[in-house]
C-alpha cells in the first residue's frame, strides 16, 4: 500500500528548476510534470523544488541537500553537473565527492533517487571542434560519474545523453540548452514509465503534447540577443580564458598528432576519481 503522503523534493540546476517550459510569469518544467503523476489526480503528492538556476555541485551538497533531508522526502532527484564543466575550476574529483555524499545521504534515509546523465553542452551549442572537445570530455567525466553512482545506489536513471534526446531538436527550447515544453513532457514522461516499473508512480502519466507552440526561429535570434547574451557575459569572465586556454592547447595536440594524450589525461583524472569515491 501506497504511504499516504509521498514527498518528492528536487535537487539541481536550471534543467530541473524548469527553465524553459514557462507558465505565466513562472517556470514549470519536468519535475512539476511528473508530481503530478505519481499520485492518482496528483492527491498526497508533496512536492518541493529546490532547485535553482547556476548550481553546481557545491551548491546542491552544501544548501540544497540539508534542505531536503529535512523534508524527508521519499523521492529525491539529484540532477546537476553541467555548470560545473563550465567553469575554469572544473574538477571531476571534488565534483565526484560531493555527488556521492549527496546520493549517500539521501539514500541512507530510504530516499529512492532520480538521476540522468546529460549532453554536453559544446554539442548542443554548435561550438567549433576546439572548443567543443574540452566541454565534451568534463561532461563525459561527470556522466561517468553519475552512472557509477545511479548503480551504486539504485537510482532510476534517465539517459538524457543518447542520440535520441539530442538529435531532436523540437525537444529543445530556443537557448538550445533547456527542453522546450515538449522536451520537459518528454523527460516528465520516461521518468513516470521508470517510477511505474517499479511501482512508484500510481498516477496518469504526464501528457507528451505541449500546450504551446514551439519556439520559432525568431524566438532563438531574440533569445540570443537578450537573455543569451546575458548567460554570455556571465559566463565568459569565469569560463572564456580558461576555455581559450583549453581550445588552444586542443588546437596544439591537434597540429602535432598527440590529441590522445588529452583524452588519455581525461580517463586518468575519471579513474582516479571513480576509485576515490567507489572505493575502488
Amino acid at each position: 500500500m501506497a504511504p499516504p503522503v509521498t514527498r518528492f523534493v528536487v535537487l539541481g540546476d536550471s534543467l530541473s528548476e524548469g527553465v524553459g517550459d514557462p507558465v505565466g510569469a513562472r517556470w514549470r518544467g519536468w519535475a512539476a510534470l511528473l508530481a503530478e503523476g505519481l499520485r492518482p489526480g496528483g492527491e498526497g503528492v508533496v512536492f518541493t523544488n529546490l532547485a535553482i538556476s547556476g548550481a553546481q555541485s557545491r551548491d546542491v551538497a552544501e544548501i540544497q541537500l540539508p534542505r531536503a533531508l529535512a523534508l524527508r522526502p521519499q523521492l529525491a532527484s539529484v540532477v546537476v553537473g553541467v555548470n560545473d564543466t563550465l567553469r575554469r575550476t572544473f574538477d571531476i574529483g571534488p565534483l565526484a565527492r560531493r555527488l556521492d555524499r549527496v546520493c549517500g545521504e539521501l539514500s541512507a534515509t530510504g530516499t529512492v533517487l532520480l538521476t540522468a546523465c546529460l549532453p554536453d553542452p559544446g554539442r548542443m551549442l554548435g561550438l567549433p571542434a576546439a572548443l567543443a572537445r574540452p566541454l565534451a570530455r568534463r561532461q563525459r567525466a561527470v556522466n561517468a560519474v553519475v552512472h557509477a553512482l545511479s548503480a551504486r545506489y539504485g537510482a532510476v536513471h534517465l539517459h538524457l545523453d543518447d542520440p535520441g534526446w539530442t538529435e531532436d531538436r523540437t525537444l529543445w527550447s530556443a537557448d538550445r540548452l533547456h527542453p522546450g515544453e515538449r522536451g520537459h513532457r518528454a523527460v516528465a514522461a520516461a521518468f513516470h514509465r521508470l517510477l511505474h516499473d517499479r511501482g512508484l508512480a500510481h498516477g496518469t502519466p504526464p501528457s507528451r503534447e505541449p500546450e504551446q507552440p514551439p519556439p520559432t526561429r525568431t524566438d532563438a535570434l531574440l533569445w540570443l540577443a537578450t537573455a543569451g547574451t546575458a548567460w554570455v557575459v556571465r559566463r565568459c569572465g569565469d569560463l572564456l580564458p580558461q576555455l581559450l586556454l583549453l581550445a588552444a592547447t586542443e588546437l596544439r595536440h591537434s597540429a602535432t598528432g598527440t590529441g590522445t594524450r588529452l583524452d588519455a589525461r581525461a580517463e586518468h583524472a575519471l579513474s582516479r576519481a571513480l576509485a576515490a569515491t567507489m572505493g575502488e
